[in-house]
């Protein structure tokens, strides 16, 4: 079947150059075939995201053309009933062919009768997340692939509400998708013919997303924003607008790594642009050592994403966890909050289920109501909603360094949290203190935690049924003890826990307090393992003997999940 399927790509509609490679293909390796067409690239709960290429199982602007009429159509429909105005927006990051999917799928959404906002150049992911609203669109879209390799592209499919999508307009979403079966249910039309109907509009909003983010500063005219600070964008999307906003909350000495504020699909620099590991952060590193800077702050491709790098008062650099990071701005976020009396008993903070327990425990300590959601940020972004008038949100994060605070943006926002992150670091430089030291307070009060993830790749047709097999082995005969600890509760998230959505998850808790995590990841072809622990505070041991009973607690766990 798959090779009938990739015979069509030989012919028009398909341009030559595409002809031209699916015909080399052909006359090749047949498991490559296979891999390009076995099936047409699922429009997920979050949009797509694939490899670059050829075929129904990569991206492409062909693949990308087809999700977007079914976008459009879903869209057509909400927007009837729920009499919302048939415009959208569309932005886009600095990945290969980035441009040309926005540019396609804006003349798709154009050819079904949308007024589209396109961005004339990269913008960040929160950035249009905000226009969303502040545009009064029904929907967007972002072409990213957030932190992936350079192979990666994708596409991320937002409501009117500037959140990712989620039930049941996901679902209604991925179904009008699944209708479009061919290049002949797609209608289209070009650049000139969408600008001279006045369908298309090419338009920015950095101005009043600004202005917005310099609101949510907590610390009014602190000294020490003369913090030496070095910032990477690892070539993506934060290098137009971070500087500016690090600049507007008075930080004057921000030091830009200039190899790397250059937008590059192949990000050349660098491994792999996700500022999770620490290859992508030896650059930025290596500025802050010959600086003796103050901080390092990296964001991903799309800048939804922030890692951050401190010194360790022995001539190198600390990296914080996306956990660690998250606890500390939490707890900036809340500390300030108090001491301007600003915390009547109905303000919350949000979580996802694999982030760390602590976020909880200062918040409630605090007074302030804290959410648990599934792994994604856009479930974040739904507990926002849904309390909207009701309660006040404070600030939300998960473990894979997404932060957000305000909700005039409805996903996680690396320019926010870099401003916050700077704003805590100035601070607690006045006091003579550091990241490190926060969070080391932070244990002190509140228990020692620490988490683990780990995260195997399986790729291919045989890669996804090898998922599926371990996540139902999983089920069917759930382990009885992990790393010697008996297993007191398991949840299973595809039989209903609370009121979260069903989703194939499994969350098993041990008698020494130990919560691990398993899921099949919504972006990747990865089986993740999330690990959890945590230890009160002891004063007979060092700091750093507590943090190595805790790390091995960490190892065994893993080691009970690789075996």
């Amino acid at each position: 079947m798959y090779k009938e399927t990739a015979l069509t790509w030989t012919k028009p509609p398909f341009d030559e150059q595409t002809q031209n490679e699916v015909k080399r293909m052909l006359a090749g390796d047949p498991a490559v075939v296979e891999d390009a067409f076995y099936r047409m690239l699922e429009f997920g709960t979050g949009g797509l995201r694939g490899i670059l290429g050829v075929g129904t199982n990569r991206i492409n602007k062909y693949v990308i053309a087809m999700a977007t009429q079914g976008f459009a159509n879903c869209l057509v429909k909400f927007c009837s009933t729920e009499h919302l105005n048939r415009q959208v927006v569309i932005s886009y990051d600095s990945r290969n062919k980035s441009e040309e999917f926005a540019l396609t799928t804006a003349l798709v959404f154009a050819a079904n009768g949308f007024k589209v906002f396109l961005f004339p150049e990269m913008r960040p992911t929160p950035v249009l997340s905000y226009a969303v609203r502040y545009l009064q669109c029904c929907g967007g879209v972002m072409i990213t692939a957030s932190h992936n390799p350079k192979q990666y592209n994708g596409y991320k499919a937002y409501g009117a509400d500037g959140g990712q999508l989620v039930a049941p307009h996901d679902k209604n979403v991925m179904d009008e998708v699944a209708k479009i079966m061919s290049l002949s249910d797609v209608k289209l039309i070009t650049e000139q013919e969408a600008l001279s109907q006045g369908l298309l509009e090419y338009i920015l909003v950095d101005e009043p997303y600004l202005q917005q983010v310099r609101t949510l500063s907590l610390a009014g005219n602190v000294a020490g924003r003369d913090l030496c600070i070095v910032y990477t964008p690892l070539h993506g999307t934060g290098s137009t607008i971070v500087p500016k906003a690090l600049q507007q909350w008075g930080f004057t000495n921000v030091h830009p790594v200039s190899e790397q504020m250059v937008p590059d699909g192949n990000f050349s620099t660098v491994v792999s642009p996700n500022p999770e590991e620490k290859s992508a952060m030896e650059m930025s590193i290596a500025k802050a050592k010959a600086l003796n800077a103050d901080l390092v702050l990296a964001t991903d491709p799309d800048a939804d994403r922030v890692g951050i790098a401190i010194p360790d008062g022995k001539g190198d650099y600390t990296l914080l966890n996306g956990n660690q990071t998250g606890a500390v701005l939490i707890y900036y976020l809340l500390d300030k909050w108090k001491a301007s009396g600003k915390i009547t008993g109905n303000e919350f903070v949000v979580k996802t289920i694999v982030t760390t327990e602590l976020i909880r425990d200062i918040a409630l300590r605090n007074g302030v109501k804290c959410y648990d959601v599934l792994t994604g940020f856009k479930y974040i972004a739904e507990k926002i909603r849904l309390l909207e008038g009701r309660e006040t949100f404070i600030g939300g994060g998960e473990e894979s360094y997404g932060y957000l605070a305000g909700d005039f943006v409805r996903d996680k926002d690396a320019v926010i949290a870099c401003c916050l992150i700077a704003e805590m670091a100035a601070e607690a430089a006045q006091r003579g203190e550091t990241f490190i030291d926060i969070l080391q307070n932070l244990y002190r009060e509140y228990g020692f935690y620490l988490e683990g993830l780990l995260s195997v790749t399986k790729q291919g047709i045989t890669g996804l049924e090898e998922i599926r097999r371990i996540m139902a082995e999983l089920r069917a005969a759930p382990p009885a003890e992990i790393a010697g600890s008996r297993v007191v509760e398991v949840r299973d998230y595809l039989l209903g826990v609370g009121d979260s959505p069903l989703s194939d998850v499994l969350q098993f808790f041990t008698a020494d307090g130990s919560k691990v995590t398993v899921r099949p990841s919504g972006t990747e072809p990865k089986i993740k393992y999330y690990f959890g622990v945590r230890e009160d505070c002891r004063n007979d041991i060092s700091f750093d003997e507590q943090m190595r009973v805790l790390s091995d607690r960490i190892a065994a766990l893993e080691k009970d999940f690789k075996s």
